[in-house]
């Protein structure tokens, strides 16, 4: 057995944070990956792993070795995929990280079009509202709904991106219109709790001054999807990515409101860490989200 093969499963064990569940993600029984990772602790001649029947970590040297074995296995991976681009075929695995909003809303829906467009290339998509760190945590590309600031990573845009106050006209006949931001702290306010924001609204004022808003009502929620559908029965207002409520507003269901204290300058990004040798399924997978995006006018 080869010490990449074991330097692999290591990895995998790692990643998965436990030998039962990388057996079942990659499909290898848990003995023969605790076997792996024993022969590879015999071949270095230190313990990487503390491992009991309720506890899993790595031990000091596991994680000096885990750091440079992920360098490695990806330098390997972008020599493969090298040689793989240039023979023009497009396969392997891709680690994608995204919101939950974006994979939750009909906006995910170019990641199911593009398995169905590359089946050669295995989608692993892990839905995350954390900020993750590609390159820490061996992730291809991230999608990233926000303003960037993080200069170390290349980001091409897909759309754009805007919050918007909701309520259905029922509601705002209930409750009454609010004419200005400070009016929402006396509404019942439907708080989507994966916003950074919360429970404090963000608005800009007529001279781009912040303004932050306390709210509160009678759900909080860290979905926009369950959000929503308050919105929809009437519960109260709610701030939302325009995208997940495109469909209710363009129906009746719901009217925008506050719009001119609303901030313009947000964007949905696809962020890839800066590579000597970009994969092609990666490349192919950016143009086809900025594609998608155009053609379905998924201004968000």
């Amino acid at each position: 057995m080869d010490t990449l093969t074991r330097m692999r499963a290591f990895i995998d064990v790692v990643d998965a944070e436990g030998f039962s569940a990388a057996a079942r993600k990659i499909g290898r029984s848990k003995a023969l990956l605790s076997k792996y990772v024993r022969e590879l602790e015999d071949e270095v001649g230190a313990l990487l792993l503390n491992r009991t029947t309720r506890q899993f970590s790595l031990t000091e040297a596991g994680h000096a070795y885990y750091g440079r074995a992920l360098e490695i296995i990806r330098d390997i991976d972008s020599l493969r995929d090298s040689v793989r681009d240039a023979s023009g075929e497009i396969g392997g695995r891709l680690r994608l990280t995204a919101p939950r909003s974006y994979a939750d809303a009909v906006i995910g829906e170019p990641l199911i079009a593009f398995a169905k467009a590359y089946p050669d290339v295995r989608l692993d998509v892990h839905l995350d509202d954390r900020f993750v760190d590609l390159v820490e945590e061996g992730f291809d590309l991230a999608i990233r709904i926000a303003r960037l600031e993080d200069s170390s990573m290349i980001a091409r845009r897909l759309a754009d991106f805007t919050l918007t106050v909701c309520a259905s006209p029922e509601a705002i006949e209930r409750f009454g219109l609010p004419e200005r931001p400070e009016d929402l702290s006396k509404k019942p306010c439907i708080c989507d709790t994966n916003g950074r924001w919360r429970n404090n609204w963000p608005f800009y004022g007529p001279n781009e001054e912040t303004i932050s808003v306390p709210v509160s009502g009678p759900i909080e929620v860290n979905s926009p999807v369950v959000a929503r559908k308050a919105l929809v029965e009437h519960l109260g207002f709610g701030m939302l990515p325009r995208f997940a409520v495109r469909e209710d507003l363009s129906a009746g269901r719901l009217v925008s409101v506050m719009d001119d204290y609303m901030a313009r300058d947000g964007g949905i990004y696809a962020v890839y860490p800066h590579r000597r040798y970009l994969p092609a399924r990666v490349r192919a997978l950016v143009d086809f989200l900025a594609d998608w995006h155009k053609r379905n006018g998924a201004e968000s």
